[in-house]
């Protein structure tokens, strides 16, 4: 991977992105979208203790227990606060928690799903658009700004209807919205603790969906 010019700093957040090569997709069915969230999962962690490939060959409560475990008492690269994964791109909003931790994180988790994604398909050569995208968040207003952004995605790329969107399952939204969820691949602290409730965050988001369907137009026929 490259090396950045302008580093990444441990304790600040970044909105990270990329895309398919040549805005190839990179998902297409459900089973590859599943592959992907584990990676998200996993690799957040500074040193797992087995290779991915081994930790799925575990029996369900022995991936549970594990994934508890190293989520108290393990070291972290990064704090994975919100994502969303698109037909042929992801967002990612992450805080750096080690030096290298959030380029360690991506690496990690686009290769293991690249060799997953090459293998299926008989293809060879790079999955992902040369380097990810890292744009450093600076104002807790940009910071809500970009998680909002980020959910949205599938509504006004018109992936889901509205009627759907909450459903969206390729999203940290329902992590966000939901009580009670067993799996903690984001932590949506940072965000959650600018709104009294989960219901406001809800409101927060659907309130801009109408404009941003609308940018995302103009932008589409600009460029078109």
């Amino acid at each position: 991977m490259p090396t950045r010019i302008i580093p990444l700093v441990n304790g600040e957040f970044y909105h990270l992105f990329n895309r398919g090569v040549a805005h190839q997709p990179i998902f297409s069915t459900n089973r590859d979208y599943q592959k992907f969230l584990l990676p998200l999962q996993y690799y957040q962690l500074q040193t797992p203790p087995v290779k991915l490939s081994r930790f799925m060959q575990l029996q369900k409560d022995e991936k549970e227990y594990l994934l508890k475990e190293l989520e108290t008492k393990g070291k972290k690269l990064v704090n994975l606060i919100c994502f969303v994964l698109m037909p042929n791109h992801f967002h990612a909003l992450a805080q750096q928690s080690v030096n290298n931790g959030i380029s360690t994180f991506i690496k990690r988790a686009t290769d293991s799903y690249a060799r997953y994604f090459n293998t299926k398909h008989e293809r060879v050569g790079p999955l992902f658009q040369g380097a990810f995208k890292a744009v450093r968040i600076t104002t807790v207003e940009q910071l809500l700004h970009v998680s909002r952004y980020i959910h949205l995605n599938p509504l006004v790329s018109f992936v889901v209807r509205q009627e759907n969107f909450i459903q969206y399952q390729w999203s940290s939204l329902q992590y966000f919205l939901q009580e009670n969820i067993s799996q903690n691949i984001v932590d949506p602290t940072p965000i959650l603790q600018n709104f009294s409730s989960k219901e406001e965050y809800k409101k927060f988001i659907l309130d801009h969906a109408e404009y941003a369907k609308e940018l995302e137009k103009i932008k589409h026929m600009v460029i078109d």
